[in-house]
């Protein structure tokens, strides 16, 4: 801080970037967790350095967070393996208006991140980089320590890859929410026919437990098998309360099963959900009381003072 109660110069450029820079971390780790370890890592890093040698602040930053993101990666890949059952990726708590950014909602949605997963840590950090920050090629390259042609090779090769993963219906959000609610109404009440009325006949339920809680160690496919088992679940246990909640820029489910939390993130195409990603692992649902701050640009200015590196 200096006399006037602002924070110094450093500071003052990371918090600007702040939300940038996690937003970078989270779309690379599908990790709440680990996307905010590494942001402190990365101003831990930038408070070492000379500002008066950096001519690209933000350029700077986003080379440090990607190098320490990459890091991270590929420990997680590494943790990954010896994970119990199927892996999710943590859901992010977002404000409404996210969606209003398409391309950022999109970004961060689950099914996108799961795309992502598929691709190698080098291939994610620059499809991320250049498909959803309009990173220069040439910045990416200084970031992952390759030439800008080498780079650009990997965004081609990146970019076709997800494009013939990705969802390719889009729906309204208005749309979305219209579906979400009436698939949450249907499980609160138990109604097996209105279930599978709301679902596509192919529909995937994958559910996520990390060996913490029951769930189930495979995917579920097909409608009926579906609603029998969320059917089934409503009758066996004492409380069973469903809210909607924006989860990762989408309309989604908080689920409270006898005082125990879980999150539904849907896919819905031409009005019916045809994914449900079920997250129970206790471990991934720790931040859903407060909506995380995205961005795919720097802030313009800092509102009020930093006090502590954790609050950066």
């Amino acid at each position: 801080m200096n006399e006037n109660g602002r924070p110094d110069p450093a500071t003052e450029v990371f918090v600007a970037h702040r939300n940038l820079l996690f937003t970078v971390a989270y779309e690379m780790l599908g990790s709440v967790a680990d996307a905010e370890d590494v942001l402190q890592e990365t101003w831990l890093r930038w408070m070492g350095v000379d500002l008066d040698t950096v001519r690209n602040k933000r350029a700077y930053l986003v080379r440090i967070i990607t190098r320490q993101a990459l890091n991270r990666l590929r420990t997680l890949t590494r943790r990954k393996e010896s994970y119990i059952g199927p892996w999710l990726p943590e859901p992010l708590l977002t404000a409404p208006d996210v969606a209003e950014d398409v391309e950022l909602a999109d970004s961060v949605s689950m099914a996108m991140l799961l795309v992502l997963e598929t691709l190698t840590p080098t291939e994610r950090a620059v499809f991320v980089l250049r498909e959803v920050f309009e990173i220069p090629y040439g910045e990416i390259a200084k970031a992952i320590g390759k030439s800008a042609a080498t780079v650009r090779q990997i965004a081609r090769r990146a970019r076709e890859h997800v494009a013939a993963r990705r969802p390719r219906v889009q729906v309204s959000r208005s749309e979305q929410q219209a579906v979400v609610e009436r698939f949450l109404l249907a499980l609160r009440t138990g109604q097996l026919r209105e279930l599978m009325e709301i679902m596509a006949p192919d529909v995937v339920l994958i559910a996520d437990g990390g060996g913490l809680v029951p769930a189930t160690r495979a995917p579920i496919h097909g409608a009926e098998l579906v609603a029998k088992l969320l059917a089934r679940l409503n009758r066996v246990v004492a409380t069973f309360e469903t809210t909607t909640v924006w989860l990762n820029g989408a309309p989604a489910g908080r689920i409270e099963i006898d005082g125990e939390l879980a999150a539904l993130s849907l896919v819905v195409e031409n009005g019916r959900i045809t994914q449900i990603y079920a997250m129970a692992n206790p471990r991934k649902l720790a931040r859903l009381d407060e909506p995380a701050e995205l961005a795919r640009t720097a802030s313009s200015s800092v509102s009020s003072p930093v006090t502590s590196p954790s609050k950066v």
